[in-house]
């Protein structure tokens, strides 16, 4: 940070927050989720194929771990403004260019099969550059405020939540009733907005980091991972809850439009009230941890979140799904302001960016798997399927908070 800036940022410190990381935050975070929930809702309503939608569910995952090997050391190394700015601006003429060709070429065409397929891997790619780089300028954020880090963190939780709340339910809307031309030109249009608001502002400093320093990228993330036990082992119960979750994301365009005969629309609407149940969830995090602390609040969401997901396997109503998966989001929302707010305690500043990429790329492993689960298992099949993933998430939970109560007293 430039010595001539801190003055006016120590004292507007809500205006700083708002202007450099909520707003460009808020716009990408809508980005974020049509990409992640509406193109496999466009890829099944393109090809019709609930095999071509798991796989482009893969496609669209793959390119963002990959992306994760070099993320968090650009983010050190370049600042998250210019690493920011510049993958919302590259997802935004990706988006674009697959909206001129679907209008071109027509549905139910090679050229618009292949169209969608590139569509999912190249926005995964990008999407997960602007988000590495909005964690890292949170992390900072959360620094900064000391003992109130949890309170933004709920903050930024409560934005990827209201984002959340209306991305899945708008691009199934646009693509219902505008086509596919409206839902990609709108995901573009938040693209393009959040990079606009990164640079105006500039309020995110350069990365302070050598370029020796940051050479080892992930090597150093997962060093630092391995140092922190009570983070390590919080991270390990996630990670296979995440293939539960994975799974039941991947499905769910299948299950409802496919299985239980609603429409796209009804399919974004799920995820849409997930969000409202997460958002609430979330700011009961937030007050109770101040009362109880992280450990207990962990423990009480994790409960609720394999309790959720064992129902979801026995589910066979669209009214059971769009309860369920909201209880289910719930807990999940409590278990992330944990671990975010985790996170923001223990990881250092010059290695923020390499830690949390290694963190977040350890989360998203089940993604991938979970499209090429769905490619493979017939629709009738899924919910033996989603059964055993509840199980494994139950007992991954449970191993990692017994774990945890064991380690020195987390830090509220």
């Amino acid at each position: 940070m430039r010595a001539h800036t801190a003055p006016r940022h120590a004292r507007h410190p809500e205006t700083t927050l708002l202007r450099g990381v909520y707003l460009p935050r808020t716009a990408d975070g809508a980005a974020f989720a049509m990409t992640t929930y509406g193109i496999p809702l466009l890829v099944l309503a393109t090809t019709g194929s609930a095999a071509l939608t798991g796989l482009a569910f893969t496609l669209e995952w793959v390119p963002r771990l990959a992306a994760f090997t070099v993320a968090g050391t650009l983010v050190d190394r370049h600042g998250t403004g210019r690493v920011f700015r510049t993958a919302c601006v590259i997802r935004a003429l990706v988006v674009l260019a697959a909206a001129f060709t679907l209008t071109v070429a027509g549905a139910a065409t090679r050229a618009a099969t292949a169209t969608v397929m590139a569509l999912a891997a190249l926005t995964g790619f990008a999407t997960e550059f602007s988000y590495i780089a909005a964690e890292t300028a949170g992390g900072q954020a959360s620094r900064t405020a000391r003992t109130g880090a949890h309170r933004v963190q709920s903050v930024l939780l409560g934005i990827d939540q209201s984002t959340m709340l209306a991305g899945p339910l708008v691009s199934g809307l646009l693509l219902q009733h505008g086509g596919p031309a409206a839902m990609l030109t709108t995901l573009a249009s938040f693209s393009l907005l959040a990079a606009v608001l990164s640079h105006r502002e500039r309020a995110v400093p350069r990365g302070e980091v050598s370029r020796e320093q940051s050479a080892s990228g992930l090597r150093t993330g997962w060093a630092t991972l391995r140092s922190l036990p009570a983070l390590a082992w919080l991270v390990g119960g996630l990670l296979v809850s995440n293939t539960a979750v994975a799974l039941l994301q991947a499905a769910m365009p299948v299950i409802v439009v496919t299985k239980l005969g609603r429409s796209s629309a009804d399919a974004g609407l799920i995820w849409s009230a997930a969000a409202v149940a997460s958002l609430l969830a979330i700011t009961a995090a937030r007050r109770a941890i101040d009362r109880w602390g992280l450990w207990p609040v962990g423990a009480a969401s994790a409960v609720v979140a394999a309790a959720a997901t064992l129902a979801l396997s026995q589910a066979d109503t669209y009214r059971g799904y769009l309860l369920l998966v909201a209880v289910l989001m719930a807990g999940e929302g409590g278990l992330t302001v944990v671990l975010r707010t985790l996170r923001s305690h223990l990881i250092l500043p010059e290695v923020f960016g390499s830690t949390l990429a290694v963190t977040i790329l350890l989360l998203l492993l089940p993604f991938p798997a979970a499209g090429l689960l769905v490619a493979a298992v017939p629709p009738t099949q899924l919910g033996h399927t989603i059964t055993a993933a509840a199980l494994l998430q139950a007992l991954g939970l449970t191993a990692a908070f017994a774990r945890l109560r064991t380690l020195p007293r987390l830090p509220a």
